[in-house]
């Protein structure tokens, strides 16, 4: 299944929200666990994005979608794009 939902990262600027879509699986009927993160804000997951294209707004997309790689999900707080 294919889910979307918020997360933070660390900014030189500060703690910014993000919208990020994942490949996951059922673990629960209410949890999921991210197998892989598709896209952060949209875009794929590289080395430096940034939010704005400031380099204030600038955070490792790898690093965060490394880091949500196996976190488990309620899926009440997400949106299931795809089944």
């Amino acid at each position: 299944m294919q889910i979307t939902y918020r997360s933070s990262v660390h900014t030189a600027a500060g703690w910014r929200p993000v919208e990020i879509t994942a490949e996951a699986e059922r673990v629960s009927p209410r949890i999921a666990r991210v197998l892989r993160v598709v896209a952060i804000d949209g875009r794929d997951p590289v080395g430096t994005l940034s939010r704005t294209g400031a380099r204030r707004q600038q955070f490792n997309g790898l690093g965060i979608a490394a880091r949500e790689v196996g976190a488990r999900k309620n899926l009440s707080f997400c949106l299931v794009t795809q089944q």
